[in-house]
């Protein structure tokens, strides 16, 4: 099995050099993906929270919801081209595909589970046993082992099949609106958002207030510098129109209202990066156009792969919120 890397796209960060890309192991990743045992609850899988129909994001939740339903903080980021990310998580507090698991299996309000108890779980399992023994040669069940096999299976979520890749491949043509909208990206959002992975990979101040009951300060949670208070990761624009609510908090549902806070970050507001307060105003119809081309970065084949679905035929824990 070979890493899909997309002709337009950079060299990956994380490329399985050291961790050998096997079709038996990318089938391992995905059913650890699946498996709501792994949670104290037996219930919250991975793809609790990053659910396939949404782009691997959390469909309609402000905040994602971990074992008993407990709350978390943010809004659960969707998961896709994670082999060309050095940094995870909104402030980007882990550093490596392999360890980003770590933190949802063990946290409180999200999986809330052990290493060890998870460990005890697999080992138990003679599916799995048999699964391990397939990729790795033996039935030592460990958590580096584990964690390869997770990387191999996230790291392989790639999106780049939209209507914009086809019409930069010259096999769709963008209509009127979509390319105005393209126009209008490249002029006022590109150099946050940059193609093709539509984003930079920074930290940025957007000049959003604080949520004064989440007290989320972003980046400065993991560096206590007070210069990165408020900065958050700049997200994919990829799929973006499968991924509401906006934002790290989920504060704005549908792209023309997170659009128009654009519009309506005060000048005034020294917290705010540069390129924000510097801005001018989008016209109606350019918002329009905007939301528009923002279509166009839907990749429709990611959210029906079967090679990326859940391998249990019937498993509802990623199923649509009634």
């Amino acid at each position: 099995m070979k890493q899909n890397i997309p002709g337009e796209f950079p060299k990956p960060v994380y490329d399985f050099k050291n961790n050998p890309l096997t079709r038996e192991g990318f089938e391992l990743g995905r059913k650890l993906f699946y498996d709501g045992r792994l949670s104290k609850d037996g219930y919250t899988a991975c793809a609790s929270c990053h659910q396939q129909f949404a782009a691997f994001s959390d469909f309609q939740h402000v905040f994602s919801h971990g074992v008993n339903s407990r709350f978390t903080r943010r809004n659960a980021p969707p998961l896709f081209n994670l082999a060309w990310q050095s940094e995870f998580h909104y402030d980007g507090g882990i550093n490596h595909i392999e360890l980003q698991p770590l933190s949802p299996m063990t946290g409180r309000d999200e999986m809330d589970n052990t290493i060890d108890s998870i460990l005890a779980t697999i080992r138990a399992d003679a599916v799995y046993r048999k699964m391990f023994r397939s990729t790795f040669g033996n039935d030592t069940i460990n958590t580096q082992r584990m964690l390869w096999a997770l990387a191999q299976f996230t790291g392989n979520i790639v999106s780049a099949n939209a209507k914009y890749d086809k019409m930069k491949k010259g096999k769709a043509v963008f209509n009127d609106w979509e390319q105005q909208g393209y126009i209008i990206f490249k002029e006022r959002c590109a150099v946050c958002h940059t193609e093709p992975l539509f984003t930079d990979f920074k930290y940025h101040n957007i000049g959003l207030a604080v949520d004064t009951f989440l007290n989320d300060f972003g980046r400065m949670v993991i560096t206590n510098d007070k210069k990165d208070s408020l900065l958050f990761k700049t997200p994919s624009l990829r799929n973006i129109s499968r991924t509401d609510p906006y934002m790290h908090d989920g504060r704005y549902w549908g792209l023309s209202t997170a659009i128009n806070h654009w519009q309506t970050c005060s000048p005034s507001d020294a917290t705010a990066d540069s390129l924000i307060v510097n801005g001018k105003p989008l016209e109606k119809m350019e918002v329009k156009y905007l939301v528009s081309f923002l279509h166009t970065l839907l990749d429709s084949s990611l959210l029906r792969d079967p090679m990326l679905a859940d391998p249990v035929p019937g498993n509802m824990i990623h199923g649509p919120v009634q």
